[in-house]
């Protein structure tokens, strides 16, 4: 099976410029943006291990970055983007209220808010990228211990406007009960070759 090539990255590349799972590196990350305000953004060891979870799930639905060839969670890791990646924030069950009405009720799960920061104010997948980040997190919610995830894309992006737009249309049909695989407008990330027991039943899959 054909790898998906790397067109920026050297045979030595893993230990030159590469963190590991289990490092925050906050100067290698990007800052929280207005997407997080207000929630409690994670650190440490809790960003640590939502992000090794992601990387298992961006695995298995495909969502790869196209232009470097590897999976989106590895952006946080490449310190050639130290401005580039994924920050994650918590959204207490009882505060997801908002508007005077009262929290949820006693058992409800957090929200997770996860907020994408591109390489450039012009990427091309951010659409694609931020969308199958969306469909991957909440068509595999068995994964982690969160209600949903909501998605939101930096502000330095030149549509990152339309981009959420769309996300917030997307997560109010996840709230009305639809699948995260029922909407016809689900763009396709530059993922990995699959093999054919990677699509027993594609019908279910966001990719």
């Amino acid at each position: 099976m054909p790898s998906i090539p790397r067109p920026f990255a050297s045979d030595d590349a893993d230990d030159e410029t590469f963190d590991e799972y289990d490092e925050f590196r906050p100067d290698h990350l990007p800052v929280p943006g207005p997407f997080l305000q207000g929630a409690d953004v994670l650190t440490g060891a809790d960003h640590c291990a939502f992000h090794r979870l992601t990387r298992d799930i961006f695995e298995e639905r495909g969502v790869y970055d196209a232009t470097f060839g590897y999976n989106l969670a590895r952006l946080n890791l490449d310190s050639r983007h130290p401005d580039a990646g994924w920050r994650y924030a918590r959204v207490e069950a009882d505060r997801e209220g908002g508007d005077g009405e009262e929290g949820g009720d006693e058992g409800d799960a957090d929200v997770l808010l996860a907020e994408f920061t591109p390489t450039t104010k012009f990427c091309p997948q951010s659409e694609s990228l931020t969308i199958g980040a969306f469909r991957a997190w909440n068509g595999l919610s068995d994964r982690h211990d969160y209600e949903r995830v909501s998605v939101g894309l930096a502000p330095m992006h030149h549509e990152s406007t339309d981009i959420n737009e769309k996300l917030r249309s997307l997560e109010g049909r996840l709230d009305d009960g639809e699948s995260v695989a029922d909407s016809e407008d689900t763009p396709r990330t530059g993922g990995r070759n699959r093999g054919r027991s990677d699509d027993a039943d594609d019908s279910s899959l966001p990719f």
